[in-house]
């Protein structure tokens, strides 16, 4: 920052703006109008369940399962999704097993969605029986009669006969039972370890409740934003990205409190008045705090070109979340700070003409890094390298089974169809093709390798389309499936006339995962640009801003290995989800470049008035400890996410985690500094810092643990 005798007018009156939560009256009419704001918000906030749509997140924008969901809605006003009941005994079925089945056949009746009884199915080695129910997918949801289903099937079960619900149903439905109370756990688990640590951090009873307070404020007012705008905006909502949210705007909106307040603690050392020490310190911390913000929301809006229907949605979803938490930190905290007043910092009270504590730690971590710098940028580089290559052996996209980290039903209930049946008995492929032309079609689909069955399943209302049953001879999680699946379009689409489509669980995963590859293609490099324009504009110089995004990208990978070991080894994970590595990405770029923003925009404002040398050394001291403290909050925020029953959510935390953890103590810490220390001024270039000025040599200074000093010279001239 330049002195405030040169800023411009533009700049004073930003300024003005941006300090009128330290205002002596206007700090009061910032919470009253957060109170209103609150009061809104609240009755709204409850309602995102309502505009969620966890049907369809998993598919793919344009794709070939995206026009089936919308043609299947033309066959019934309550679109059906069928439940596999399966009946084994291990030494052959019994009479009393044949009547218990008979009779809840005919009960099931009642739950179908053409309300007859369904078939019975044996199985050729004579111990298994299986019997399908279409279930109408009500605006209701399915999830309750599924429980009256599996209800009905284990009520009265001979002693020795194992009866579990699985197929479609039954998986939508284990997911519904995970998701249900998800928000509430993640908001307890997130505040319990968002309160620990700012115990922790600022070792008071009092002052962590103004940030909590405050990023609890955001989030409820974050959710009602997104309830409107997914009822009145199309936006798109589901469970998991309304879950995330909740970490992630307790993250970023903590990160951002920690930056404030520990400038804020800073002025208070120096300034009589509390009201002008938090103008000083919104005025000094607001560039980082902003463009930290517009880099992460930029970040998470490059996702809406995303094909996956959840990745575009989390997008959407994020900045929002992010855009409250920001709103709240540079408005309410600040006014709440003042409203307290010091005592709120107690029993470590700041007062004017003390020193501020100086962080030794990372006073002697600065000396090391100046007295060998290109030594230690090689070596983490090399080290973030290794771990890059442990990357190459993780595996992407998880099975049926593997989308649980425990087994519920319809898991159990697949592995008992999977070894009676055809595996893909429990989950065929669906064909959807004119009527006219159904015997052509179902011709082809007989035709088509890896095809076991093919049965009409029913017409559309208007009697234009027909719906084919494929009953697929592998699992329908396996890559056989896939690779029938490739093949049955490829016979039903050269059906001239007959406009087949083909959908199903093994084809919505085939597209989803082309279409995430797809968006890995497009989304990472336009993430990589708009972060690029971001820092460039706040740096004020390009060699800067490629070198950070450099390093973020190295550790992003060193990640990805790092995160692939502790999936693999203590989770029990045994592949991430198709969209993990995108939305990793996202995070990592987006929250791992905020450490090197509050970094490097302190050392640019130490380099204006003492030189590049001293400005590197003094912006690591003196950032060292509140980065550390925001990287650590961030990382056990996202690590909530490991302890839950779901593959996505527990690899996304792992992943996240790990590589806030690599940023906050290798990027940030190490890598950063010794390369700007290497480059030299250089790093500023094409801006006029990156020009040679005059130093006056301080020897010892090092040596007593601090940075070395060069001769201000007059602030550059705008």
């Amino acid at each position: 920052m330049l002195p405030d005798a040169t800023r411009s007018g533009p700049r004073r009156a930003l300024d003005r703006v941006a300090a009128l939560p330290a205002g002596r009256r206007a700090k009061w009419l910032v919470v009253l109008a957060w109170i209103g704001i609150l009061f809104a918000a609240a009755p709204l906030a409850g309602k995102v369940g309502d505009v969620e749509d966890n049907e369809t997140f998993n598919l793919a924008r344009g794709a070939e399962t995206s026009e089936h969901h919308e043609l299947r809605k033309r066959f019934s006003s309550e679109e059906p999704i069928p439940a596999a009941i399966v009946y084994v005994r291990d030494d052959g079925i019994t009479a009393d097993d044949r009547a218990k089945v008979d009779r809840d056949r005919n009960a099931l009746a009642a739950h179908s969605a053409d309300r007859r009884a369904p078939g019975v199915r044996p199985s050729s080695d004579g111990r298994a029986l299986m019997t399908t129910v279409a279930i109408p997918l009500t605006e209701d949801g399915f999830t309750d009669k599924v429980k009256e289903i599996r209800d009905l099937a284990h009520a009265g079960a001979p002693a020795g006969l194992q009866v579990k619900v699985a197929g479609p149903a039954g998986q939508a439905a284990d997911e519904v039972e995970v998701f249900s109370d998800l928000d509430a756990k993640l908001m307890l688990a997130t505040v319990a370890v968002v309160t620990v640590l700012l115990l922790l951090t600022y070792r008071s009873p009092v002052i962590w409740l103004l940030p909590l307070i405050s990023v609890a404020l955001a989030s409820q007012v974050a959710n009602a934003f997104i309830y409107l705008l997914g009822k009145h905006a199309d936006m798109p909502v589901d469970g998991m990205g309304a879950g995330i949210l909740t970490v992630l705007v307790f993250g970023v909106g903590t990160d951002y409190a920690l930056l404030l307040i520990a400038r804020y603690r800073e002025e208070l050392h120096s300034t009589v008045d509390r009201h002008e020490a938090m103008a000083a310190a919104l005025r000094r911390s607001r560039g980082a705090i902003v463009a930290s913000a517009a880099t992460v929301v930029a970040g998470l809006l490059c996702l809406l070109a995303a094909d996956i229907n959840s990745s575009r949605g989390l997008g959407g979803v994020g900045a929002v979340g992010v855009l409250c938490g920001l709103a709240a930190m540079i408005t309410l905290l600040p006014a709440l700070l003042v409203i307290f007043g010091r005592w709120i910092f107690w029993p470590f009270v700041p007062r004017p003409g003390e020193p501020a504590r100086q962080g030794r730690v990372w006073a002697g971590v600065a000396a090391s890094i100046a007295a060998r710098p290109r030594t230690i940028w090689l070596a983490t580089a090399a080290a973030l390298v290794g771990l890059g290559l442990i990357a190459g052996a993780m595996r992407i996209g998880p099975s049926q089974e593997e989308m649980f980290r425990t087994v519920p039903e319809s898991v159990a209930g697949q592995r008992l169809v999977a070894a009676h049946y055809p595996a893909g008995s429990s989950a065929p492929a669906d064909v959807i093709a004119a009527a006219p032309k159904a015997a052509q079609v179902t011709d082809a689909a007989k035709s088509t390798s890896g095809v076991v069955a093919v049965q009409e399943s029913g017409r559309s209302r208007d009697g234009e389309l027909v719906q084919l049953t494929v009953t697929l001879r592998d699992a329908a999680d396996s890559a056989a499936a896939e690779r029938t699946v490739e093949r049955l379009r490829d016979a039903v689409h050269n059906v001239d006339g007959a406009g087949a489509v083909v959908g199903g669980p093994t084809a919505e995963a085939l597209d989803g995962s082309d279409g995430a590859s797809r968006d890995r293609l497009l989304v990472i490099p336009l993430v990589l640009l708009v972060v690029l324009t971001i820092l460039i504009l706040l740096l004020r110089a390009v060699a800067a801003p490629v070198l950070l995004l450099g390093t973020i990208v190295l550790s992003y990978f060193a990640a990805l290995g790092a995160a692939w070991l502790l999936l693999k080894g203590p989770l029990g994970v045994e592949a991430l989800d198709n969209s993990t590595p995108l939305l990793g990405f996202i995070f990592l770029v987006a929250l791992g470049i905020d450490y090197n923003i509050f970094l490097m925009h302190r050392v640019r404002q130490e380099t204006v008035t003492s030189g590049h040398r001293t400005g590197v050394l003094r912006g690591l001291t003196t950032t060292g400890g509140v980065i550390t403290s925001a990287g650590l909050v961030l990382a056990a925020t996202f690590s909530v996410l490991m302890n839950l029953p779901i593959t996505f959510m527990a690899g996304l935390g792992a992943l996240v985690a790990v590589g806030v953890l690599l940023d906050t103590f290798v990027v940030r810490s190490l890598l950063v500094p010794a390369l700007a220390l290497d480059v030299g001024r250089r790093i500023w270039w094409p801006g006029q810092l990156a020009r040679p000025r005059r130093r006056v040599a301080t020897p010892g200074d090092l040596g007593q643990g601090t940075a070395p000093r060069d001769e201000p010279t007059p602030a550059p001239r705008r």
